[in-house]
């Protein structure tokens, strides 16, 4: 049976070992992060080009399945392929990665939200962590931000105080407890990515008593059917087959 992964997550590539070689696997990465960290098996990456162009390479390629491991936040991928898969009749899955416990954290809809409650409480040390995306709309701000992401942001308005902090997780405890120290840190703003490669700031900032923002995940699709373990989603691909 031919699947089609969507990938790029550590759940992406721990299936594709889970699944590889019993089963003709093509994981596909957005290509937006350089040097990716690869799985096993044939790989393509970049965009399908919308809903059609992802259509169409299901059906060149012959597909008889796809299980979505994409990204929390990689809400347009995830609807299209659940429009498309459903269009086709075929099988989908969503394999979501539990989301952390917000319930020590200020929890917002959106990057934008986010920053109207850097303004409101007045922080002035920031833990930026939402991504290269979300950078600009703390570009008014006059606090101080750390910024870390795996790549420079591009094409977008930088806060005028600001670090560059690049690199890639994983992240450990005891590390991240030293990061929010030595910088002075008053306030993490995060997106409530889940997993366990980034936990460890979420931890850190709650045993130093610093205030969490944390941007809600969006939904999903309406009809999608999911999983949250990478077990479980291997355990679907063989049971259709």
């Amino acid at each position: 049976m031919r699947v089609l992964l969507l990938g790029g997550t550590a759940e992406g590539r721990a299936l594709a070992k889970a699944l590889h070689p019993q089963f003709d696997i093509v994981s596909s990465l957005a290509g937006r992060v350089p040097d990716p960290a690869l799985p096993v098996g044939p790989v393509r990456i970049g965009g399908f080009g919308g809903i059609d162009g992802l259509r169409r390479w299901l059906q060149d390629e012959r597909i008889e399945a796809v299980v979505d491991a994409t990204h929390p936040f990689a809400a347009t991928m995830t609807a299209h392929a659940v429009q498309v898969c459903a269009a086709l009749h075929i099988p989908h899955l969503v394999l979501v990665r539990p989301p952390w416990d917000p319930a020590a954290a200020t929890v917002v809809a959106s990057d934008l939200d986010a920053a109207k409650e850097v303004a409101q409480q007045r922080y002035s040390r920031i833990f930026l962590t939402t991504g290269r995306s979300g950078v600009s709309v703390f570009a008014d701000s006059d606090a101080w931000f750390l910024i870390r992401a795996v790549t420079a942001p591009e094409d977008q308005v930088m806060p005028r105080h600001h670090q560059l902090l690049l690199s890639r997780g994983p992240y450990a405890y005891d590390d991240e407890l030293r990061l929010l120290e030595a910088h002075r840190i008053d306030a993490l703003v995060t997106k409530n990515s889940g997993g366990e490669m980034t936990r460890g700031k979420v931890d850190a900032a709650t045993a130093l008593h610093v205030p969490v923002i944390m941007v809600a995940r969006p939904p999903l699709p309406q009809g999608a059917r999911t999983v949250d373990t990478v077990a479980a989603a291997a355990r679907w691909v063989t049971e259709i087959r």
